[in-house]
C-alpha cells in the first residue's frame, strides 16, 4: 500500500479515532440505570408468575 498521498495518511489516522470515538459514544448512550434494569427484572418475573398461573389453571381443569 502506498501512503504517499497526504489524504490517505490522514484518512489512516483520523479513520481509527473517529471510530474509536463513535464506539464510545455508543456505549455511553446504551448504558441501562439500576431503576431500568430493576424494572425490567420484575416485569419479567411478573410475566412469568402470570404464565405459570395460566398454566396451572390449564392443568388443573380450569381451577387457579
Amino acid at each position: 500500500m502506498d501512503f504517499s498521498s497526504p489524504l490517505q495518511g490522514i484518512l489512516v489516522i483520523v479513520g481509527p479515532i473517529l471510530l474509536a470515538l463513535a464506539i464510545a459514544w455508543a456505549m455511553l448512550r446504551n448504558r441501562s440505570s439500576r431503576e431500568d434494569i430493576a424494572r425490567t427484572e420484575n416485569a419479567t418475573r411478573e410475566l412469568y408468575d402470570q404464565q405459570d398461573r395460566e398454566d396451572k389453571a390449564r392443568d388443573n381443569g380450569g381451577v387457579v
